[in-house]
C-alpha cells in the first residue's frame, strides 16, 4: 500500500515508520501523500487508539529531500500541495500522536515533530530549524507550533540562529517531553504508546479539541466549548467505566467507546 512509509496497527497502536533510511527519511512529495493517508487511515480506524510516527535507520526526517526540487518551482504551491495537507491531516486528527524521534529531526521533519502531541526523544535525537541555512523560513506550521511551545523570543532565536538542539536541550526546553536512552528507546515508546491506547480515547480528542479552541476563543467562548465537550464526555462508555470502576475500587478497563 505504501512504498515511502512502513505502516503497521498492533495491539490498539498505529505504528507509521518513514522509510528512507538511505536518505535520512527526507520528504518526498510521495512521502508527504503517504503520510496525509496513514494518518487518516489510523483516524478512521476503530481499533487504533494512539498514534506512533518515527524513522527508519538513524534519522527521523531530515527534512525536503532537495533533489527533488526545481528551483524554478513555486515554493509556496510546494506547501500547499504536499506539506500543508499532511500536517493539516495530523491536526485534525483526534487520536493521541506521539513522535518518537530516533535521530535528526531537521527543517521540515522538525515540524512534522512539533505538529504530534508528543515527542519522545532518543538520546541520540536532535532538533535543527534548518530552514535559514538554505535563505528559507520555517514551514509546514513549525512557527505556529514553536511559539506555543517556547514563546516568540526563543522560536526566533531557533529559527535565525538554526542551532542544533540536542535531545537534554529539547527536554530543558519543553519540546520534548522526555529523553530515552537509546538502548530503551523501543521499549519505552512502545510502553508509551500502550499507555496511551489505554485510555478512554473519545475523551483524548475532546481535550484536544478544547486545547485548540483555547488558542483562538475569548474566555466565555471557552467555557461554553467546554461546557459542549464535558457534556460529550459524560456521554461516552469510557465515562460511565471510570465512574464504576471508582465505586468498585477497580481500576477502569477503557474501551476508547
Amino acid at each position: 500500500m505504501f512504498e515511502t512509509i512502513r505502516y503497521d496497527v498492533k495491539d490498539g497502536v498505529a505504528w507509521l515508520f518513514l522509510n528512507r533510511p538511505d536518505k535520512l527519511n527526507a520528504f518526498t512529495a510521495q512521502m508527504n501523500r503517504e503520510i496525509k493517508d496513514a494518518v487518516k487511515a489510523a483516524s478512521q480506524n476503530e481499533e487504533v487508539r494512539c498514534i506512533v510516527i518515527t524513522g527508519e535507520g538513524r534519522a527521523f526526517c531530515s527534512g525536503q529531500d532537495l533533489s527533488e526540487v526545481d528551483e524554478s518551482m513555486d515554493h509556496g504551491d510546494i506547501l500547499r500541495k504536499h506539506y500543508g495537507p499532511m500536517v493539516k491531516q495530523i491536526r485534525q486528527c483526534e487520536k493521541p500522536i506521539v513522535a518518537a524521534v530516533n535521530g535528526v529531526a531537521a527543517g521540515a521533519g522538525f515540524s512534522l515533530a512539533l505538529a504530534c502531541d508528543f515527542r519522545l526523544v532518543s538520546e541520540k535525537a536532535s532538533f535543527v530549524n534548518a530552514f535559514i541555512h538554505v535563505g528559507l523560513i520555517p514551514d509546514s506550521g513549525n512557527l505556529y507550533f514553536l511559539t506555543q511551545l517556547v514563546g516568540q523570543a526563543k522560536a526566533a532565536e531557533l529559527s535565525i540562529l538554526g542551532e542544533k538542539i540536542p535531545a537534554a536541550k529539547a527536554v530543558e526546553l519543553g519540546l520534548a517531553n522526555t529523553m530515552i536512552s537509546a538502548e530503551a528507546f523501543n521499549d519505552e515508546v512502545s510502553a508509551y504508546a500502550a499507555r496511551l491506547a489505554a485510555m478512554p480515547t473519545k475523551a483524548i480528542g475532546l481535550i484536544k479539541r478544547s486545547l485548540k479552541a483555547a488558542e483562538v476563543l475569548s474566555f466565555e467562548d471557552y467555557l461554553e466549548q467546554e461546557a459542549q465537550g464535558q457534556r460529550a464526555a459524560g456521554l461516552t462508555a469510557d465515562h460511565r467505566e471510570g465512574v464504576e470502576a471508582f465505586l468498585q475500587k477497580r481500576k477502569p478497563v477503557f474501551s476508547g467507546k
